[in-house]
């Protein structure tokens, strides 16, 4: 389970590091929402959890007369994005959603690509952001669907020891956290009119020149099978990463490795009305 504290350690330090893989993986999916983004109006834009910087200096550079702010929990991330961006409208800060408090003029629109799941408490920071947007804002962010229509999840998973499961929590923070559209609902406190639709995407594990060696290196960097792979004794180690390798290699078609993957794109309205 991933909460803020890692995002502010070691899980934001590789995140960082590896941003142009994670841009990768994500590649195909990062069209569809920019689509549903640019359906909507706003001049005042927040990228929740804006990680690297790819989606807000897309939103930047296609509405180039908003003002764009990406923010992040992570310092990592938050540099990466920073001097990797330079696009004029856009500016990154290192902030706790749940205590963001905009200067200038209130977001009328919030943007995420994946950044909503990881709130220790959802509720509170979901109603925290409407109580300081513009009466109507919106939002638009993506979000995985459960890991049975994400391979590249079920598969990771199937090469690693058992563990013990995490304690139940209501709002446990993790990246199939916003699956089911009810408790995202539920999670939404302050937002209504919520819409979800279905995208199903091609996860981009591994691409250029030695896609099999990028695919390896993402796996041994981000995701579950990343932070298995750090804490084994190196026996188990050599074998789980025997066992990557050939899900790796069997998923190489055309120059790429790649897995189905299955995420929402959700869009809602902010209940606060009133200046």
């Amino acid at each position: 389970m991933t909460n803020a504290s890692d995002w502010q350690g070691a899980v934001g330090k590789s995140w960082a590091q590896e941003w142009q893989r994670t841009d990768t993986s994500f590649g195909e999916l990062t069209p569809h929402l920019l689509a549903a983004i640019a359906a909507e109006p706003g001049e005042t834009i927040v990228d929740i959890g804006c990680g690297a910087g790819e989606l807000s200096i897309a939103v930047g550079l296609a509405r180039q007369q908003a003002s764009v702010t990406g923010v992040d929990i992570s310092d990592d991330l938050v540099k990466s994005a920073s001097a990797r961006s330079a696009t004029p409208n856009v500016t990154f800060v290192a902030a706790d959603a749940s205590q963001l408090q905009p200067e200038g003029a209130r977001p009328d629109l919030y943007v995420s690509r994946h950044g909503v799941m990881f709130f220790p408490d959802p509720p509170q920071t979901f109603a925290h952001l409407a109580a300081v947007a513009a009466p109507g804002a919106r939002f638009v962010f993506s979000c995985f669907r459960k890991p049975s229509e994400n391979d590249w999840a079920t598969s990771l998973a199937a090469l690693l020891p058992p563990s013990d499961p995490p304690a139940q929590q209501r709002f446990a923070p993790g990246p199939f956290a916003f699956a089911d559209p009810d408790h995202v609902r539920a999670c939404m406190a302050g937002w209504r009119d919520h819409s979800f639709t279905p995208v199903d995407f091609v996860y981009v594990a591994g691409a250029g020149v030695d896609p099999v060696g990028e695919a390896m290196a993402l796996f041994r960097r981000i995701g579950p099978a990343a932070s298995a792979l750090r804490n084994l004794p190196e026996a188990e180690r050599t074998e789980v990463e025997t066992r990557l390798l050939a899900l790796v290699e069997a998923h190489l078609a055309g120059g790429r490795v790649t897995f189905p993957a299955a995420a929402w794109l959700i869009t809602a309205t902010s209940d606060h009305r009133n200046g």
